[in-house]
């Protein structure tokens, strides 16, 4: 399996840091937040690494030949003309991700003690998309069937905004999960794409939303998710205590 790493991002809410920095350098117990990501795809046995590049892209490819790549094959989906968004970005990567076979996407500022190896083990085989959820406390939620987990809309509980292609979806019967920024997708998202016509910037999760009623896609929630998203400077002390934590747990694992 591929994986597909987001860097791209402008990482505003991490300011004044990424006003010289890609957000993906920013430090988080003594590493950058791509070093976390790309061991934690290495231990799941990740080995063919994609990581989409925009914001100060030459750190990140300077970053990437100072450490040899990691001991992987790592290709730069270069996005400096412009941002994507992500599914412009992943639509943009299909050169590197080819259609063959399902592939990992992760954002590069989520910390988590998710095993991947259990994700990939898991995921339902026809979806278009297996979705990382969890029952936690957010403005924006993703709406499930309650018997199997499918995709069915989205919602905003702030404003009470719901979105789905279901007509007379009665959001009181679905389940609301948080999404995590982690998902698997099947090689088909390429030809799903191209029938829907989507253009060279778009959310993937608009995306999802609008195209949850002809493919299938679902949500996977792992039990007991510990997950940090790692996206403003008053997070980054308590991202360190995180990932420690994540490390002590995955080296126990291991052992």
């Amino acid at each position: 399996m591929k994986a597909l790493i987001f860097a791209a991002g402008l990482g505003t809410r991490l300011k004044p840091l990424t006003d010289t920095m890609p957000k993906a350098l920013v430090p988080v117990d003594g590493h950058p937040l791509l070093w976390h990501v790309i061991e934690k795809l290495k231990a799941a046995g990740i080995n063919d690494i994609v990581i989409n590049v925009h914001h100060f892209p030459d750190m990140i490819v300077d970053y990437l030949k100072e450490n040899d790549n990691f001991g992987v094959n790592i290709q730069v989906s270069d996005e400096r003309d412009f941002l994507r968004e992500t599914g412009g970005g992943i639509k943009y990567a299909e050169p590197l991700l080819g259609r063959e076979s399902d592939f990992l996407v992760h954002n590069v500022d989520i910390l988590s003690n998710l095993d991947l190896g259990w994700l990939r083990s898991v995921a339902v085989p026809d979806a278009l998309a297996n979705l990382v959820v969890s029952d936690r406390k957010t403005k924006r939620y993703f709406l499930f069937r309650k018997s199997n987990l499918r995709l069915m809309g989205w919602t905003n509980i702030e404003t009470g905004e719901v979105r789905t292609p279901f007509e007379d979806l009665d959001v009181s019967d679905c389940v609301r999960l948080a999404f995590s920024g982690i998902h698997i997708i099947s090689g088909g998202i390429f030809e799903a794409f191209e029938k829907e016509k989507v253009g060279e910037k778009f959310s993937i999760t608009d995306f999802y939303i609008k195209a949850c009623a002809e493919y299938p896609i679902y949500g996977i929630v792992p039990p007991d998710l510990r997950l940090m998203d790692v996206g403003k400077l008053d997070t980054l002390a308590a991202a360190d205590e995180f990932a420690r934590g994540c490390h002590e747990i995955a080296g126990r694992s291991r052992h």
